[in-house]
């Protein structure tokens, strides 16, 4: 393509016809015959795009070629407010979690059985884990793991309705809070009392948080908080909002779980 434009500049304006003609990555990838993850670096300006994926993303989109290289390109003008409303609806509608409780519970279980013995895992460094082993999970799969949705709160990401959730769990017996000091600071710790279900568990998944565990579950409330305010989805959410889990494929290192060249190189 003979253009001045750049690769991000491109990838950018892909992404807004996408979110505006109210399609999910996957299904445009489709279109395509390429693969999400490829679609994700172009998005993200890591990866070209050739003349005929050029054409073809012209007819799905339905964008002029000419429009689209133009310096004062606009997505807004390639398509009518019906097409902004379906898109509206469209993202709703594609990457809404939906919390399993039983298996939450089981995920609760299995992570304060491998690291509740430990003096720094409290809520903020339990809350982390979870939210690093679902992001995590959901940029590997392309599924979600818990369910859990997160907001954008002040000391991090936290999975809503946790508490009503390990409330219920410390009333039916299965976990209990202790509250303790931890370098003269408060703190609110969990310890297991069952043994998490994993054949409630993919082999998968607990992989993924076996790697989480490792990797983080030795690190301070102070260093795992600072490391999750550098993590794209949190960087990229409003305070307050909920965290859109389709923020996991614009990670970049070393948050990024998931080997984007290889997914490149098989297309």
């Amino acid at each position: 393509m003979s253009t001045q434009l750049t690769q991000q500049s491109i990838g950018h304006r892909i992404t807004e016809l996408r979110k505006l003609k109210g399609l999910s990555q996957e299904e445009l990838a489709k279109s395509l015959n390429i693969s999400r993850s490829s679609l994700t670096q172009i998005e993200l300006g890591n990866r070209s795009v050739d003349v005929l994926e050029l054409q073809k993303l012209a007819l799905t989109l339905k964008f002029s070629l000419d429009d689209f290289m133009s310096d004062d390109f606009t997505a807004f003008k390639e398509l009518d407010n019906n097409a902004i409303v379906k898109s509206k609806k469209s993202k709703e509608r594609i990457s809404t979690p939906k919390l399993n409780v039983d298996k939450f519970k089981n995920i609760l279980l299995y992570i304060l059985s491998q690291c509740a013995g430990k003096p720094n895992v409290g809520e903020t460094v339990l809350y982390k884990l979870l939210y690093f082993s679902d992001f995590n999970y959901y940029e590997l799969y392309e599924e979600h793991f818990t369910g859990a949705t997160y907001r954008k709160l002040p000391y991090g990401p936290v999975p809503q309705n946790i508490d009503s959730v390990i409330n219920q769990m410390i009333y039916e017996g299965q976990l209990k809070r202790v509250k303790t000091d931890f370098h003269s600071y408060p703190q609110t710790r969990y310890l297991p009392l069952l043994k998490a279900d994993l054949t409630q568990l993919k082999a998968s998944e607990k992989e993924v948080m076996d790697r989480v565990i490792e990797h983080m579950s030795d690190w301070s409330a102070t260093a795992i908080s600072n490391y999750s305010h550098k993590d794209m989805p949190w960087v990229a959410s409003k305070e307050g909002e909920v965290i859109d889990y389709e923020l996991a494929f614009y990670r970049d290192t070393p948050y990024s779980v998931r080997n984007y060249t290889e997914d490149t190189e098989e297309q």
